[in-house]
Parts: C-alpha cells; sequence; structure tokens
C-alpha cells in the first residue's frame, strides 16, 4: 500500500520524534510513504482571520496529494492539520461557493481538487486498515504489566459531523492499539480534556494550568506512561511537563509517549531510530519491554 504523507509544520520543524517513529513502524505493515513537494502551511494558524484563506491553503495540499500518482489516500499524523484537511474537505463538498473561488484559486497554479481523496490520521491508518489483529501479530516485545492512559485530543474527535477519526463522546480506538501491545489501559474522568495547546500563544499560564491539571489527575493514578498521537498535546504534556508542573504546584514524573514510539518498541526497533532521546519526559530504562 502506498500513501501519501503531509507532515504539517509542527512536526517538521520541532516535533521530529513523530516523523522519525512513524517513517519506522509503517514499513512492518507494508506500507510505503511517499513524501509530498511544495506543499503549504494546513491553514490553521489563519483560520480565525481569513477563513476562505484557510481553506485555500488545506485545499491546495489535499490537490497536490491527489496528483500524486499511485497513492491510495493522504496520511495526516499531525491532529491539528487532519481536523483543517478534513474541514476543507467538508466545506468543499457542502459549500459550492466557497468550492468554486477555491478551485479558480487552485487552476492558477495547475493544481485540480479531488473530492473523493482518503484523508487518514495515524489511529484510523493502524486502527481501520491496517487492523488490531495484524498489530498484535507483529509485536515481538509485549508491555505485559504495564499500565497506560491514552490522550485522544480535542482535533482528533471533534466536530464528529465532519467525519473525525473516532467517537466524539466515547474515543476507544487509541485504546485498542495500546492494548493490542500487551499493555493495560486505564479508564479515567479526564479523558476528554484538552491539552491547553490553543491557548499556550495568547494564555499561556491558563495552557500550562490546563495541561498541569491533567497531568496531576494522571500521576496519581500510578501508570506507566501516558500515550497521544499530536505534536501540540504532546508539546504540552512532554516538552512542557515541568512548567505545566509549577504552574500547578506538583511535581510530575510521567513518561509521555508518541504511538508510534511505544509500537516501534514493541516492534522490536531501537530507541534512537524512534526519536524516544528527543522526548523530555522520558525515562527509557522503565521501558524495555520483555
Amino acid at each position: 500500500m502506498k500513501v501519501a504523507v503531509y507532515w504539517g509544520c509542527k512536526i517538521s520543524t520541532v516535533q521530529y520524534a513523530y516523523e522519525m517513529s512513524v517513517r519506522q513502524v509503517l514499513p512492518h505493515f507494508n506500507i510505503e510513504l511517499v513524501d509530498l513537494n511544495e506543499v503549504s502551511c494546513c491553514g490553521g494558524p489563519v483560520r480565525s482571520i481569513n477563513t476562505l484563506a484557510a481553506m485555500y491553503l488545506s485545499a491546495r495540499n489535499l490537490a497536490v496529494a491527489s496528483m500524486q500518482n499511485g497513492a491510495d489516500g493522504l496520511l495526516v499524523p499531525c491532529s491539528e492539520c487532519h481536523f483543517m484537511l478534513s474541514e476543507t474537505k467538508y466545506q468543499m463538498q457542502n459549500d459550492e461557493e466557497s468550492q468554486s473561488k477555491i478551485e479558480k484559486m487552485l487552476n492558477k497554479e495547475g493544481l485540480v481538487y479531488d473530492s473523493k481523496i482518503k484523508i487518514w490520521h495515524v489511529v484510523d491508518l493502524l486502527h481501520d486498515v491496517i487492523k488490531v489483529d495484524a498489530i498484535k501479530a507483529k509485536v515481538k516485545r509485549p508491555f505485559s504489566g504495564m499500565k497506560f492512559v491514552t490522550h485522544p485530543g480535542c482535533q482528533l474527535i471533534r466536530p464528529s459531523e465532519i467525519g473525525r477519526v473516532d467517537n466524539a463522546e466515547d474515543p476507544r480506538k487509541l485504546d485498542a492499539l495500546v492494548e493490542a501491545l500487551g499493555a493495560e489501559i486505564l479508564r479515567y474522568s479526564e479523558n476528554l480534556d484538552c491539552c491547553g495547546a490553543a491557548l499556550l500563544g495568547s494564555h499561556r499560564e491558563t495552557a500550562l494550568s490546563l495541561a498541569g491539571s491533567k497531568l496531576k489527575a494522571v500521576q496519581s493514578y500510578d501508570v506507566d506512561g501516558f500515550v497521544d498521537t499530536c505534536p501540540y498535546c504532546h508539546t504540552m504534556y512532554d516538552e512542557l511537563q515541568k512548567e505545566a508542573a509549577t504552574t500547578v504546584g506538583g511535581k510530575f514524573s510521567l513518561s509521555v509517549f508518541y504511538y508510534t514510539q511505544l509500537l516501534g518498541l514493541a516492534l522490536g526497533i531501537e530507541h534512537e531510530n524512534l526519536g524516544l532521546h528527543l522526548n523530555k519526559s522520558l525515562n527509557i530504562e522503565k521501558f524495555t519491554p520483555e
């Protein structure tokens, strides 16, 4: 299976570990990634200022991807980018005026938008396409006896009417993917709480308070690790964990993983190849599966 991949700005500039781990694990399931040339920002940063400009940027990326010969669809590992591209696809299908404007703009670049393009996130590509049983069959070093919590993140599940990756009220796919690695999942009441990343640029203390409050709750459950799939959420819970702890008056030592890093460990891939040395919160010696 050949899949085009759109990395977005955050992964390409600061969250390299996510890209490293995705590139390492997908070939184990016969997924070939095709990098796209001449893509742009997903449009998320300008959405509140100019909706049409944001839609155009997203539609432009979808057009570049849809013109990639031989690709079965588009993988978008960043949840913010996945939301923007999915929302744009939805709007293009339901707003003829916007669709007409954007298609004219794309035509000036010689680009053609294909409404049939498939958009996947890491979670639904692994859960819905590769399947949980196929992942279980590949595990070499299971996380037996270890307990994790997951963080689905806001952008991955809301709003559900545009066609999101999982159930908005009771997301379970990421849980199932972690359980496929032999680990136990703890369901917890703060599961759907926001990481605060959307407020980081304008209200930093509030953003850190949101992240810190969730981390404080999770640490009280005495789990072995915290699993996410979004570079913005990962920034809050991993990179800024110490600052979030200070904001809420706590002291955290919670190991935070991208799911693809955890999967890579279970597949027997070396730590350095998964970017685990880039995780700020991680005590890697604790995570050597039997």
